[in-house]
């Protein structure tokens, strides 16, 4: 390895937590703080609490609720031409036309 290049490694580096617990472990930086652990994290304490504060589940339950409501109350659909009568209605404006042409 190159001499001078790399940084100080302390083998006894204390790391603080905002709860109070104090780790002792190597690292490059001699004290370090930190908001959470191991000690207090929820997904390792076991008291993992889900809050919903926006309310997303109640709004979304909402909109569900109003969709399916006006799927029962939406009118019939317009009933579509029949082949016969797209038929019909070809053959009179073909007619016309070659009425209009042979003038």
């Amino acid at each position: 390895m190159k001499k001078d290049i790399h940084p100080e490694f302390y083998k006894n580096a204390k790391i603080k937590c905002a709860c109070g617990t104090v780790f002792e472990i190597g690292s490059t930086v001699e004290k370090l703080e930190t908001e959470i652990c191991s000690k207090c994290h929820p997904f390792f304490t076991g008291k993992e609490n889900l809050i919903d504060t926006a309310g997303k589940v109640e709004k979304f339950r909402a909109r569900k609720a109003k969709a399916e409501t006006a799927k029962k109350t939406k009118t019939a659909k317009k009933p579509r031409a029949k082949k016969n009568q797209l038929t019909e209605i070809t053959k009179t404006t073909k007619a016309t036309k070659t009425k209009k042409t042979k003038k």
